[in-house]
Formats: structure tokens, sequence, C-alpha cells
């Protein structure tokens, strides 16, 4: 499994110089931008997003608390995080899948020999909204899947007004998804991760 940090569309940018002290001595900052896999220590920070992104919205979350731990101990490579000054902005986590469509039970199985990478939940932080953060942090988590070998799809679910989102961020409408949660239907879509040569090629995979 790749390490993050030897990805060059995952690392931080330079956007700003170290800070420097009177004497000229360089001082310890944090990052401005950084990009890393999530670990369970983040669990908490993770679902205070997602809870403000969804509860207003859809009444409930994609994850609970409990189950954002599971995924996240089990599966921490398939999460991403953008972490601004130290600060949790916005965050992905998947796991995997190995049929060819969604099931109820994936919204809590991990399937190690999948070939699937069943996107549970992207969430941006309400005061972050509306900078183009999701299609951003997306675009970089299908890069780092094409660096994975198992992974050969992203699959997920979403209501129908998210639709135009995800396919402007390249996937594609498989129809109607067998998943439901309570009297919520969803449509289910797709994006191809495998087939990118050019792209393993020159991405330091």
């Amino acid at each position: 499994m790749p390490a993050l940090s030897a990805l060059p569309f995952l690392k931080p940018s330079p956007l700003r110089s170290p800070l420097r002290s009177p004497r000229g001595q360089r001082r310890h900052t944090l990052p401005a931008s950084e990009f890393r896999c999530l670990s369970p220590e983040d669990a908490v920070s993770v679902f205070e997003i997602e809870r403000e992104a969804f509860i207003s919205v859809s009444g409930d979350c994609p994850l609970h608390l409990d189950e954002i731990r599971h995924f996240l101990n089990l599966c921490p490579e398939l999460s991403l995080g953008w972490f601004e000054e130290g600060r949790l902005v916005a965050f992905i986590i998947g796991s995997l899948w190995d049929q060819e469509r969604l099931s109820q039970a994936a919204l809590t199985l991990h399937k190690p020999q999948g070939t699937a990478v069943h996107i549970h939940v992207l969430a941006v932080h309400r005061t972050v909204r509306q900078q183009g953060k999701g299609s951003i942090l997306m675009w970089r988590y299908l890069q780092y899947l094409r660096c994975l070998p198992s992974a050969r799809r992203a699959l997920l679910m979403c209501e129908h007004f998210l639709v135009p989102f995800y396919q402007k961020c390249g996937f594609e409408a498989l129809g109607p998804c067998q998943v439901t949660v309570g009297d919520m239907a969803f449509i289910e879509m797709q994006h191809s991760v495998r087939g990118h040569a050019f792209v393993r090629r020159n991405s330091g995979c």
C-alpha cells in the first residue's frame, strides 16, 4: 500500500513561507494545507462535520460515530482528510466492496478482497463551503485510488439533487440504488479507476 507522502498530488502545497523569529531563527508552524489518511483519533472531528452537513438536510448521517471509528480502524487507507493549519475541513471515508452493485450490507461492511471502493461520505466544514473544496478533494481521492492495485472502480449512492455534482467529478449514474435509509431513495453512481497507465507512470505510484 503506497504511503500518501509518496504521492505528489497529495502532498501539501507550499502556500506560505515558514515564519521567522526576530533573531532570524525559523519557527515551526503547521502546514497551511495538508492531505492525509484519517485515523481513529480523527473520528470525533469527522463526525462533527458530518453531523452538521447532513442532519440539517436529511435528518440523519451516512455514518454514525461508532461506524466512523469502525472504518477508520479497518481501512484507514481508504479515507482522505483535508487539513488546514491542523484543522480538519473536509474528508472522504471509503471501504472495499466485492459486488457489482451496492446492497444494504455495504453500509457497514468492508470486504478486503473487493475491487470496488464504496465511498460512504464526502463532507466539507460549513465555514469553507462554496469554495470548490469538495470537488478538489474528490479529484485527489480518485487520483489516489488509481495508485491502489486492488481498486478498479469507485461506487457511491447519493440523493437526486447531488447527481450533477458527482457527474462533474466524472461519475456516471447506474440507476436507482438497492439501498434505502428510512423513506429515502438514492441513485447509484460509478467512476472507473483502472486503465489510467499515463497517470500511474507520472504519479510516483
